[in-house]
């Protein structure tokens, strides 16, 4: 059961990542872009850390206010969740 969640979170975060990515790729070549509430959407569903690496290791959406610090403390609330229910229910 666990391997399945932890495929599930890793499968958010690369999808989110990889969003980062290629919105910042169609924002380079001036084509229509992915939605914002789209990629917070995401990010609130537990691919805060897929997100926010996308959105360092590409410059991308990092003067945003829509996105910074409410990505990054998005995902200190993620961890602190995890880490407190790790010992609970893992």
């Amino acid at each position: 059961m666990h391997f399945y969640i932890y495929l599930l979170l890793g499968a958010i975060n690369a999808w989110a990542f990889l969003l980062c990515g290629w919105d910042k790729f169609l924002a380079v070549h001036h084509k229509r872009r992915i939605r914002e509430r789209t990629l917070l959407l995401l990010a609130f569903l537990f691919g805060a850390a897929g997100l926010f690496a996308g959105m360092l290791i590409f410059h991308h959406k990092t003067k945003d206010s829509k996105f910074m610090p409410w990505v990054p403390l998005l995902f200190l609330g993620q961890l602190a969740l995890v880490a407190w229910a790790w010992p609970k229910f893992f």
